[in-house]
């Protein structure tokens, strides 16, 4: 008969919980249409203000394949 009150108290925790996401869920976020001037971009405009970009060399090594050594004799 102990497994009553268990039982009992994971139901309540389980309702309040459901009760909490229905009741208290958070708002909808909605987007402000005036936020942004416009939804287009002038890539020359971009090229033209990029002066110097920095350079990182690198050693590349993308079609570098093991070699396999025959060893049979």
């Amino acid at each position: 008969m102990r497994a009553h009150p268990v039982v009992a108290i994971v139901t309540l925790i389980l309702v309040g919980v459901g009760v909490k996401l229905t009741f208290f869920s958070a708002p909808t976020a909605a987007a402000d249409v005036r936020s942004t001037k416009s939804a287009s971009i002038d890539v020359p405009e971009i090229h033209r203000e990029i002066k110097d970009l920095p350079v990182e060399n690198f050693y590349d090594m993308t079609f570098v394949f093991p070699v396999v050594i025959d060893r049979t004799i």
